[in-house]
């Protein structure tokens, strides 16, 4: 029989969305399950995109710019110089997602064997998008101790060698909610520079941070003009996930070239979700204004509850909608299974993603679980009810 790819059987499993067999057992038991497990906002999408998609007037639905159109991409431009963010319409290049910006960037900066340094924990889908592009993460551990801030500068330096191409940041973090400083962009800048590496930044949660701290993007440091590489999306600023319409960003005119051509080989981006995703940066204001509230009470309301389970730790998110909870279990990925296959409390349960799978380390983050708190209040609080129920009836 023929055989399939070694690159193939060593893609890890998305411990997001591995779980969701066992879900599916669960509803078929009529179960209700909360999502505490991904990070799809419960929050509308702005009306001016779902608008400009319903009524457009296209006659053939057709192939845009591999780039992405550019009177999209002029906007966009727009949207970053609003943001302290001074880059030109053709510094910029439009992917189907951030994931496929991540991808190019990987597949234009690295060669097979070559290292990215990233710190961690990180979105987990990072492992996947390095063992596609034949690279090797070379992880710098943060810790739940000191809230998942930025690793000594030295701790990077120690792993810097003639393979190392970049170091790649999320920013605020996926999935701890951690959110750099604009020192710590500095040091990361200075390290980059030193050593002539690339640093890129997932910076697709701007727009969300917390306790009056701004965010601070690394193409705000002029001198990173040659390094910086920026991943974008639209998908969790606009609550536009199903769009996958993101960008891959950068003042290097090499990478953007280089990007480019990966960029032809999939021919374009989606066109209404371009169409979409235009309109969406319309959005007013108050828009943003109104979900930082929800998100915020929803982020107190989570610790509030998490920190008065006994035995549990959290990670204060500064951005973001994600944070790490360590539990006092040895294996979160079968605590995650029993609760969806052997635990209900009123007939509901909850789904959680297992924090393994957001490390490179073997055996880290096996007593962790990320919890994304894209629920409303109501339905947070019987969330973090049943997971206090289910682990005083857990047995390891």
């Amino acid at each position: 029989m023929p055989s399939v790819s070694n690159k193939g059987l060593s893609m890890p499993e998305s411990p997001i969305r591995k779980l969701v067999p066992f879900a599916e057992k669960a509803y078929k038991q009529n179960k209700k399950v909360y999502h505490l497990n991904i990070g799809q906002p419960d929050i509308k999408s702005p009306q001016v995109a779902m608008d400009a998609v319903s009524l457009h007037s296209l006659d053939i639905l057709a192939y845009t710019r591999s780039e992405g159109s550019e009177e999209y991409r002029k906007k966009i431009a727009n949207y970053y110089k609003a943001n302290n963010i001074n880059v030109a319409h053709d510094d910029i290049i439009v992917t189907t997602g951030g994931s496929e910006a991540l991808l190019f960037a990987m597949g234009s900066i690295a060669d097979v064997g070559d290292e990215v340094i990233i710190p961690e924990p990180f979105y987990a889908n990072y492992n996947g998008f390095a063992t596609a592009s034949g690279v090797k993460i070379v992880p710098v551990i943060s810790k739940i101790e000191n809230n998942f801030a930025l690793p000594p500068i030295s701790e990077f330096e120690k792993l810097i060698t003639s393979k190392t191409k970049a170091i790649l940041i999320c920013n605020p973090g996926n999935p701890t909610g951690y959110l750099y400083s604009k020192e710590e962009i500095q040091k990361l800048a200075k390290v980059v520079k030193k050593h002539d590496l690339f640093l890129v930044a997932d910076e697709v949660y701007r727009e969300f941070t917390y306790d009056g701290v701004e965010h601070y993007s690394i193409l705000q440091e002029e001198d990173l003009a040659e390094n910086g590489i920026i991943i974008d999306s639209v998908s969790k600023r606009y609550s536009m996930c199903g769009a996958r319409i993101g960008c891959l960003v950068s003042k290097n005119k090499q990478v953007i070239n280089t990007a480019l051509k990966f960029a032809q080989a999939r021919l374009s981006p989606p066109t209404f979700a371009q169409i979409a995703s235009e309109a969406a940066l319309k959005t007013p204001q108050s828009y943003f204004d109104d979900v930082i509230v929800e998100y915020k009470e929803r982020r107190d309301t989570l610790i509030k509850l998490i920190t008065a389970i006994p035995g549990v730790k959290i990670g204060t998110p500064k951005g973001a909608f994600y944070c790490i909870v360590e539990l006092p279990v040895k294996d979160s990925d079968a605590f995650a299974q029993w609760l969806l296959e052997d635990f209900e409390y009123e007939g509901e349960t909850i789904m959680v993603a297992p924090a393994a799978g957001f490390y490179s380390s073997p055996g880290v983050g096996k007593n962790q679980v990320r919890i994304a708190y894209v629920l409303n209040i109501e339905s947070l609080t019987k969330a973090v009810k049943i997971l206090r129920l289910a682990l005083e009836a857990y047995k390891d």
